[in-house]
């Protein structure tokens, strides 16, 4: 069964039954992972793809290639066992460095206060970030809107969502009528660059 049958089987299933998964938990790393690239001198193994959700495990093929394997991929037994390396992903994908560019430089402190508030809370919705951050619930609302077009934001399907850390402890509730955002892999990247050089 391919991954995105797998996605929309667990979808429904957790549709049907009201489950506790939100979608941010639930997708964010396997659609991530989609798109991952790693460093050359590795390649993924072709019998079972591993992604970066996963534990991996590396074997050193005759061509220089360590081949990445899922680490309970079932083919490990039946390889020359001194071959195998223990590996991280962190040692295994390729990072692209942010670079400031004219989005970057076109954010104003608010939109940098909104972009730090989703780094630290996950997804929310406007009228709640503008009470946390005391901004005009306005404001917040065009300007959610602003980072989503510029790719920072994007929007959460309306599916189950679980309430903040220290709001309300294990509590997961339906999507309510609010336009959910949570932060881009480019708008991680940049808000992280932002802490990074206004400390």
């Amino acid at each position: 069964m391919h991954l995105t049958e797998k996605l929309t089987k667990l979808q429904n299933f957790f549709n049907k039954h009201y489950c506790c998964l939100s979608y941010f938990q639930l997708y964010s790393n396997m659609s991530a992972d989609q798109h991952f690239k790693i460093r050359p001198e590795y390649a993924l193994a072709n019998c079972c793809n591993p992604t970066p959700a996963q534990p991996v495990v590396g074997f050193h093929s005759h061509d220089d290639i360590i081949k990445l394997h899922a680490a309970d991929c079932p083919n490990l037994k039946n390889v020359e066992q001194e071959r195998l390396i223990e590996l991280s992903w962190d040692d295994i994908l390729l990072r692209e460095q942010f670079k400031p560019d004219e989005t970057y430089r076109s954010l104003e402190e608010n939109d940098f206060r909104i972009l730090e508030l989703h780094l630290k809370v996950g997804l929310d919705y406007s009228h709640k970030v503008a009470r946390l951050l005391y901004l005009d619930k306005q404001e917040v609302f065009d300007r959610h809107a602003k980072l989503r077009d510029m790719g920072l934001l994007r929007r959460v399907p309306k599916l189950m969502i679980r309430y903040r850390k220290g709001v309300v402890d294990n509590k997961w509730i339906k999507h309510r009528n609010h336009t959910y955002y949570e932060l881009t892999d480019r708008g991680k990247a940049c808000v992280e660059y932002f802490i990074r050089n206004s400390r």
